[in-house]
């Protein structure tokens, strides 16, 4: 074994062999000849220590195959331990011990400024050797090759010549102590945190795999801004979100107030532009505004189906039309009533209005009601003769948002009356659009302009803070869910995690502070959905399916609910709790919770509150299922064994936990009865106090009836979203800042 690789000189020979041989006792199924001889197949004598080890985890890579899936985990052992000599080489220890001393790195990369003085600051050296002696290197075996790399390429700390710093359990433990840190008992929350964050039992948000320990610690997913018809409003969200952008987030904007064109500006008709051109600036804000230099800004922007600006924004991203009206970098939304698709399903005619037209004649905004208040004025405004119309086929306006979505994945959708008849703290406001993943459904509302005055030589600008949603993200990982009473041990410290963002983040905006505090809203996922069902031999097509969603959704909700009632009976309440229908218990009546312990939880949070005005949001989790090996969201698998090319190397890959067992329950995305993952979802939404990041999944063969039909049945089973029409033919762009 060493005279096969001892062509050069690197510190790893001396002990590769037993290396080899210790991986190979784990996977005796596998043929470490086979490996040995394909791998000498390809060294040269020029080649240098680092090349030989890069051919010998490529090597194990590329012989993964859905017949033999377990060489991603032989490549991620190799890399692992390439890992280790790197940061040794880097921060001076020796390699054998694998993990040097977490005091000296921290210390050392917070001169650098590469962390925070905070964490020296809340931490004794005694208190990180003893955290440092509680990190389990061998929780590394848990990753995947592509886990692994994603993690050590994305997320690791390199220094400022690009040198590893950082081990993968490092990041997990420099994590759990960022958010530990201003717990009265921090060592043993820091041990608790480590401990499901290492053994992958869940997931956080990227910004919060990105930013914990950092100087600029900003640990939320995604923002969402209401803008008023008025100028400042509009340059105040684009200014708003550029600062949202800067420091990695997403950002959600609802446009619906914003007069359309033709409108009057200052009494002059026909003056205004429409929402068209602020929706391109937006565009340009998102594309020159990059997140933290690494990728493009990304931003949702939403408009209500009945505003007169909809046909142009439904033409915002497809190929055709004019392209001084496009906008290819945003991702539009539309925000359907229930009257809407009532309309649809009868074949009848729909009316577009001027939203600025309607408060003028009318008095009141069309936009600001919804459910059965939104019904009876939209009729007054069809009826008012004064009041310019558009009239329009219902399914004309389907049919538009069909051929954009079969050509774009988009626009997303926004049903908004199921929203906020579900909405629990309705008593403090109402919910007009979504986010980027279409899983945050919280209270909105425009940060107004006050005065602008000269006080000492210095303007002063006064605003009234407006509801500006912010979204933190964490997933409970399915696949290593084994029994249902593991959700309440994970859950419980996953929703003391998700509290602890909100009071150590850094906000890129002070209304997106305020209205954090005011909610201390959060949204608890799930990532390894469809791992779940293989492992538990459900199929995807099926009654059991639609079962299991039912129950598993509810203990889900149950324990998140719970977790959050034991952190307010610590720490308080959200401030707006009084008056919402969790202190009411109409939560609870309206999902039908009649069981003896969801009353006595009723009970609990009526006493003692809830620490969190929403606590669940099913956010889609792209980098870090592949981080953690599991399937993302509650996606299906694209396929069960694919091969994917990163930077010219070949990375096969297959889905979790693929055996000859799991594999029959592995059904690929593109080949299921869509309908199955509609009534699944709408089980699951039951129990959702927010919303899910639904994908549909379409081929150039579903016809435009079944297309219709998929639509109308998310909306009757009660789904309150729909993410993207992911067509076979046509790439769609995943987002990253609500990946959780």
């Amino acid at each position: 074994m060493i005279s096969l690789l001892s062509i050069s000189e690197y510190p790893l020979l001396n002990s590769l062999e037993a290396f080899i041989d210790d991986i190979f006792k784990n996977y005796t199924h596998l043929s470490k000849d086979e490996w040995l001889k394909e791998t000498k197949a390809q060294l040269h004598s020029e080649m240098t220590s680092v090349e030989i080890i890069q051919t010998m985890i490529q090597v194990a890579v590329e012989k993964t195959s859905a017949e033999q899936p377990d060489w991603q985990y032989v490549a991620a052992r190799m890399l692992a331990n390439h890992l280790y000599h790197q940061a040794a080489q880097n921060r001076l220890y020796d390699p054998s011990k694998r993990y040097g001393s977490l005091y000296q790195l921290i210390h050392r990369l917070t001169e650098q400024g590469l962390y925070g003085s905070y964490l020296l600051a809340s931490y004794t050296q005694e208190q990180i050797q003893e955290l440092e002696d509680y990190i389990v290197p061998e929780r590394d075996h848990l990753f995947t090759y592509i886990g692994l790399k994603v993690l050590s390429d994305r997320y690791l700390v390199r220094d400022f010549q690009e040198h590893i710093m950082e081990l993968p359990q490092e990041r997990m433990m420099i994590i759990a102590m960022h958010l530990a840190q201003k717990e009265k008992q921090r060592v043993g929350w820091a041990k608790q945190f480590y401990d499901v964050l290492s053994k992958l039992e869940l997931t956080v948000a990227t910004p919060t795999l990105t930013n914990a320990g950092k100087p600029l610690h900003q640990l939320s997913s995604c923002f969402i801004d209401t803008v008023d018809d008025s100028l400042w409003s509009i340059y105040n969200t684009n200014t708003s979100a550029a600062q949202v952008s800067k420091h990695g987030g997403g950002v959600g904007i609802y446009l619906g107030k914003v007069r359309s064109k033709g409108s009057k500006i200052r009494g002059h008709k026909g003056a205004s532009g429409g929402v068209i051109p602020w929706i391109r600036n937006y565009n340009n804000t998102a594309v020159a505004v990059d997140q933290l230099g690494v990728r493009r800004g990304a931003f949702a922007i939403y408009l209500d189906v009945w505003h007169a600006d909809i046909l142009d924004f439904l033409y915002l991203k497809t190929n055709n039309g004019d392209d001084r009206l496009k906008a290819h970098d945003i991702f539009p939304g539309v925000c359907v009533p229930d009257l809407f698709m009532k309309k649809v399903k009868e074949r009848a005619h729909w009316y577009l209005f001027d939203p600025y037209e309607v408060r003028e004649v009318m008095g009141y905004s069309l936009e600001d009601s919804w459910g059965e208040e939104f019904e009876r004025k939209y009729e007054e405004c069809v009826a008012h003769p004064e009041l310019e119309k558009t009239e329009i086929p219902a399914l004309e306006i389907m049919k538009r948002i069909m051929v954009s979505a079969f050509e774009t994945g988009t626009p997303f959708i926004f049903f908004r009356d199921t929203v906020n008849r579900a909405n629990p703290n309705n008593h403090l406001g109402m919910i007009y659009s979504s986010n980027l993943c279409t899983e945050i459904c919280q209270n909105m509302s425009a940060t107004e302009f006050v005065s602008e005055e000269l006080e000492d030589g210095v303007i002063v600008t006064k605003q009234k803070p407006g509801d500006f949603v912010v979204c933190n993200l964490s997933s409970v990982h399915l696949g290593r869910i084994e029994q249902l009473e593991d959700l309440e041990r994970v859950i419980s410290v996953q929703m003391r995690m998700l509290d602890n963002v909100i009071d150590l983040n850094i906000y890129p905006v002070r209304q997106a502070e305020q209205t954090n505090k005011k909610y201390r809203a959060v949204g608890l996922g799930t990532s390894g959905y469809h791992q779940y069902l293989a492992q538990h031999k459900i199929m995807w097509e099926s009654e059991e399916h639609v079962e299991e969603a039912d129950r598993l959704f509810e203990e889900i909700a149950y324990q998140s609910i719970q977790a959050s009632m034991n952190l307010a009976k610590e720490k308080g309440a959200y401030p707006g709790f009084k008056g919402s229908e969790w202190e009411t218990g109409a939560f609870f009546d309206k999902r039908g919770y009649t069981s003896e312990r969801w009353q006595q939880l009723r009970t609990q949070v009526a006493t003692y509150g809830l620490r969190n005005a929403w606590v669940m949001a099913i956010a889609p989790t792209g980098s870090t299922s592949l981080i953690a090996g599991s399937t993302a969201g509650i996606d299906p698998v694209f396929a069960k064994f694919f091969i994917e090319e990163k930077r010219g190397a070949i990375i096969p890959q297959t889905a979790p936990n693929l055996s000859s067992e799991t594999t029959w329950y592995y059904k690929e995305a593109h080949q299921i009865d869509q309908y199955w993952s509609i009534r699944a979802a709408g089980k699951r939404q039951r129990h959702i106090d927010q919303s899910q990041s639904f994908n549909l999944y379409i081929t150039p063969n579903t016809s435009a009836k079944e297309f219709l039909d998929l639509y109308v049945q998310a909306w009757e089973n009660g789904l309150k979203t729909i993410y993207y029409v992911r067509n076979q033919s046509v790439d769609v762009e995943e987002c990253v800042s609500c990946s959780s």
